[in-house]
């Protein structure tokens, strides 16, 4: 499936307007994504460069998460908002790490679903849902969720880049504390927020561009309001951090300006 290509989308899928998740696949260097989607990521470039690097750096980090939560003993993980598949997929890393590791993705592109459903099929141990963020207690009752998922036993729970597609007036702080509260003691939670705190003028910007450009709404947030996702859950060293501080396989990875990326994240477990 090529960028451009249109006899594979799902039906009802309107390719002449961006989507996050084609948008954020551009960023990434895949092909699938449309005209609008190469559109709206070149405005946002336009604005911020490092949106292509930080992109990437965001893969990274989510890499290094799964890993050293898989370390921890974690054998499943629910990946809500997981966006099209491309190269270093929770599931080909988890299952990498240990052997029988289960994953269930979750998304409400229908596009994202259909890719994933490809290249899902035939592994056992992972399965992809279709359903919104908004609804969390749909996705903990899903079928396919729990076919993979044991909510009795300690599991990964990622919400990664997702979180600032919904608004304060949706209360995405409940949202999460519904699927926190599931968890069983000894669960992670893996976050990962566009902040506005680094460069404020810069990121109003940014956020007015993506959103007229984009069909849903981003909502940056302040270190503060981000940590309140974590509430219950104890943080793991270091901390809430700029995405490259959090865990680097190198020094040479982290750069000069951490905050050049805007992303905070953090890893807390329930204890």
């Amino acid at each position: 499936m090529t960028a451009g290509e249109s006899n594979w989308v799902p039906p009802g899928v309107d390719t002449k307007r961006a989507n996050p998740a084609r948008v954020y696949d551009y960023l990434l260097g895949g092909t699938h994504n449309f005209l609008a989607d190469q559109d709206a990521a070149r405005a946002i470039l336009a604005v911020e460069p490092n949106s292509r690097p930080g992109a990437r750096a965001n893969r990274a980090f989510l890499g290094r998460a799964v890993r050293f939560m898989a370390a921890q003993g974690i054998r499943q993980f629910l990946d809500i908002g997981s966006g099209i598949p491309t190269e270093g997929n929770v599931h080909e890393i988890a299952q990498q790490a240990v052997l029988g590791a289960r994953v269930a993705y979750v998304d409400s592109d229908p596009v994202a679903v259909a890719h994933a459903l490809a290249m899902l099929d035939g592994n056992a141990d992972a399965g992809i849902t279709e359903a919104d963020l908004r609804e969390p207690r749909q996705i903990l009752a899903d079928h396919e969720v729990r076919r993979h998922i044991d909510l009795a036993r300690p599991a990964g729970l990622l919400l990664s880049m997702v979180l600032h597609f919904i608004s304060d007036d949706e209360d995405p702080w409940r949202i999460v504390a519904t699927l926190r509260d599931a968890l069983a003691p000894g669960s992670y939670l893996v976050l990962a927020h566009l902040t506005n705190e680094s460069k404020p003028v810069v990121a109003r910007a940014a956020e007015t561009v993506y959103n007229r450009s984009v069909s849903t709404d981003i909502h940056m947030r302040s270190r503060a309001d981000i940590l309140r996702f974590f509430d219950g859950f104890d943080l793991v060293d270091p901390g809430l951090v700029y995405m490259t501080q959090w865990r680097p396989d190198s020094p040479d990875d982290v750069p000069a300006d951490p905050s050049q990326f805007w992303v905070l994240v953090g890893v807390g477990r329930r204890p």
